[in-house]
């Protein structure tokens, strides 16, 4: 059956399931001094232990924020699994297979705030505006790019081609899904390098895109931990 691409600019990140609070830091951080007895942290009012949370956060004791779980959704372009992929250490990752099933006709095109030009050298340059023909050139060379890879994967599975092999022509502007998990040891680190916040004390030049996925995901992540989100922006949004 023939299909017909079909184009976005958006991403979208979905929070499937969690077991993440600012008390999963403090009794893992209590079991040092508390030992048996840091279980009772658990439920606590964790506002009380504000101090202890920027104590951790600000010397960079760490491990006490890996003892929680968040699995996201995410649907993206495939550049920007690429990228993220980069994010091993507390990372876990299960992407869509071409091998599997027929890849679906969505493909990436850069929304009109899309910043287009880049100025400058590597490590010192910015990304302005494009001008109106710019980002109509962008769309229209990018559709009928989409277009003829699409149908050309189109016809070799018509012809029995297996779908491992005829995905090869296909770009990666095209849109695909995984599931993330990580702690917030490690997502803090994810942010450190692909958003950009005036509060960081170490500057970063994060892909708009993969930027987009680290917003919508820290989003999540402050409503479940907000003790700890609050930490990690007092101290430079720097991972401990």
């Amino acid at each position: 059956m023939t299909e017909t691409p079909s184009f976005r600019s958006d991403i979208t990140v979905e929070l499937v399931k969690h077991s993440a609070s600012d008390t999963d830091v403090l009794w893992a951080a209590r079991v040092s001094t508390a030992g048996e007895q840091s279980i009772d942290e658990i439920g606590k009012d964790p506002e009380r232990s504000r101090g202890l949370l920027n104590f951790l956060m600000r010397d960079r004791h760490g491990s006490p924020f890996e003892h929680n779980s968040m699995t996201f959704l995410i649907t993206a372009p495939i550049f920007v699994f690429r990228e993220f992929h980069r994010h091993r250490v507390g990372w876990s990752y299960n992407e869509e297979s071409g091998r599997y099933r027929q890849l679906q006709p969505v493909f990436y095109v850069p929304g009109p705030d899309r910043k287009l030009v880049q100025r400058g050298r590597p490590g010192k340059y910015e990304f302005v505006p494009g001008s109106d023909e710019q980002h109509a050139v962008v769309g229209k060379v990018m559709e009928e790019s989409y277009r003829q890879a699409y149908a050309a994967y189109q016809e070799m599975l018509a012809a029995g081609v297996a779908r491992e092999v005829a995905r090869a022509v296909l770009p990666v502007g095209l849109f695909s899904s995984m599931y993330a998990t990580c702690n917030a040891r490690s997502l803090m680190h994810f942010l450190g390098l692909r958003t950009r916040d005036e509060r960081a004390t170490v500057p970063t030049f994060p892909q708009r895109e993969i930027e987009m996925v680290g917003e919508r995901m820290e989003e999540e992540w402050a409503r479940l931990m907000p003790l700890t989100h609050a930490a990690f922006n007092a101290n430079g949004r720097v991972a401990p």
